[in-house]
């Protein structure tokens, strides 16, 4: 079993880098053991043993450490050359490869202490729906706007690229639109089913998310996904693609729906704020906000969320910069779908899912 011994063997990876010869890891069994303990991210670096992230809890995998010898032969297995070569010019780099059979993989590789380091994501294949996910079916009328911006937000590790999956493979099944997604890198693959679906990887595809958009709008689509917007160029691009027709979905970090539209905001410069504010009371549809909490019913992490939907009164809000004032119009607009973080976290208490004092961590309870 894969709690203790040396993983030996091949490696893993359906488009490998180049290869220097075998390690004494066994990448292949590794992620396989990983995808069957339903691990969200496996972490190798030198000095460690293989560490999972299970439910949220770090569990070491195996007894020996890993050496440098380990560390650089598995980087070599899995980074394509040009990521190799971005590897050693900026210290770090993204990309993505699937094990057939098994599962795909976002992979970060990176140096600490002059060493290297890798976190991979565990991708699966099929994409959940958002019945699955645990996910309010309000989410799904997002899916039937003709434009405007949807944000999904949270800290890292909430599920924010699994939601977006879930979205967009649900107008990939109710209609026929052309999507494009830019993605950094590409995580969930589609599939055309009823749309046309064209995924574009940063780095590969393209330089950089700015051209990618500026290049998207041209590109005659229906429906945008932006895997982030990061900065104040694709803020500025996201909105304009909102406002010129376009269904736009992105994702920011922050943790609930005010201070995601304080975010994009606050990017400007103070002299171009308001005209920003009053885009956005113009474009933005939608703001979910997630977080996972571990369960008590059964073993895992349920998801937690609060949703903002944007009327006229959150307009007027956003365009007289009153954003303060989202959070009651949230509380006090249950019955048009919206939710606060309170109300999901005290939802799932009442039925018996998670305990009072996870949801007491919450510091709008």
């Amino acid at each position: 079993m894969c709690g203790a011994g040396r993983w030996s063997g091949q490696p893993a990876g359906d488009n490998p880098g180049p290869q220097k010869g075998a390690t004494t890891l066994n990448l292949d069994e590794l992620l396989r053991h990983a995808v069957a303990e339903e691990a969200s991210d496996v972490h190798l670096s030198q000095g460690q043993p293989p560490v999972f992230r299970i439910n949220g809890t770090l569990t070491r995998r195996g007894d020996q450490p890993l050496t440098a010898d380990d560390m650089e032969q598995v980087v070599d297995q899995i980074t394509p050359r040009d990521a190799r070569r971005k590897l050693e010019e900026m210290g770090e780099v993204d990309f993505s490869f699937g094990v057939a059979g098994l599962s795909r993989f976002r992979v970060n590789v990176y140096r600490q202490r002059g060493a290297l380091a890798v976190a991979l994501r565990i991708i699966p294949f099929r994409i959940m729906s958002l019945a699955e996910l645990g996910l309010p079916s309000t989410l799904e009328t997002f899916c039937d706007l003709p434009h405007g911006l949807v944000i999904v937000t949270g800290p890292t590790g909430s599920g924010k690229s699994t939601t977006l999956a879930a979205l967009i493979d649900l107008i990939n099944e109710r209609y026929s639109r052309h999507v494009i997604t830019i993605e950094d890198p590409i995580e969930h693959l589609h599939r055309n089913k009823r749309s046309i679906v064209h995924q574009r990887e940063v780095g590969s595809d393209t330089r950089t998310f700015g051209r990618a958009l500026r290049a998207a709008l041209r590109q005659d689509p229906d429906v945008i996904l932006l895997g982030e917007i990061r900065d104040l160029d694709s803020i500025r691009i996201a909105l304009q693609a909102a406002e010129t027709g376009h269904l736009v979905f992105t994702t920011l970090h922050t943790n609930d729906a005010p201070s995601s539209v304080d975010r994009i905001i606050d990017v400007f410069p103070p002299e171009q704020q308001q005209q920003v504010r009053v885009q956005l009371a113009a474009t933005l549809q939608g703001v979910v906000a997630q977080r996972l909490v571990p369960r008590i019913d059964r073993p895992g992490r349920v998801v937690a969320v609060e949703i903002l939907l944007v009327n006229a009164a959150v307009r007027n809000l956003i365009r007289e910069g009153k954003t303060h004032q989202l959070p009651s119009i949230i509380q006090t607009s249950g019955r048009t779908g919206m939710q606060s973080m309170a109300a999901s976290l005290r939802e799932l208490v009442r039925r018996g899912v998670i305990s009072p004092e996870e949801a007491g961590q919450d510091s709008s309870l």
